[in-house]
């Protein structure tokens, strides 16, 4: 328990007693310490790192740490989340340890679904029609084409979902004798 400093200590911010001759009366803290008895409202500044202080990848990508080709693993992942590299954030079960159920992982709500995209949680990837966001259509969703499909499911705009041969990748027998 913190024992009370001087004069006005049981008083309590505007109740406090008069100040001794001499003191500067005490600095008011946080956004809004210019507000009130006519104080002109100064514009606020907050302090970012500057692009010197976190420059680019030599690939062009910022920040540095997030480009695969410089702190990325031979398995093409980040290092920190390959779980063949052991990755400092791979927990024991062999998964992200922020989307891991059994680790009872910061991104996982209490229905033991990810947390942003839970419909009882009204998580922020879902969207009002009560659709992942990024595939909405009415939304605009950054996963839905021009042509008004699922972009990876697009062949006009060459989705990820077909192979080189035009056919979906899990339909194609030539693709699954390759990978024999």
């Amino acid at each position: 328990m913190r024992k009370p400093r001087g004069p006005t200590a049981g008083a309590s911010g505007d109740e406090a007693g008069p100040l001794a001759e001499g003191t500067p009366p005490p600095k008011k803290r946080g956004r809004r310490a210019n507000e009130g008895a006519g104080a002109a409202m100064e514009p606020t500044t907050t302090t970012k790192k500057t692009s010197a202080s976190r420059p680019p990848c030599p690939h062009g990508l910022a920040p540095r740490g997030r480009c695969l080709k410089c702190s990325g693993c031979p398995h093409g992942r980040q290092k920190s989340k390959c779980v063949k590299c052991g990755g400092s954030e791979v927990c024991t079960h062999g998964r992200v340890r922020y989307r891991c159920k059994d680790c009872g992982g910061k991104g996982m709500c209490e229905h033991r679904r990810q947390r942003a995209l839970c419909k009882e949680c009204g998580g922020r990837g879902i969207c009002g029609h009560g659709r992942q966001r990024n595939k909405c259509v009415e939304c605009g969703g950054s996963g839905i084409c021009e042509h008004g499909r699922q972009r990876q499911h697009c062949r006009e705009c060459g989705g990820s979902a077909f192979c080189e041969h035009g056919r979906q990748k899990n339909k194609c027998a030539t693709c699954k004798v390759k990978a024999e």
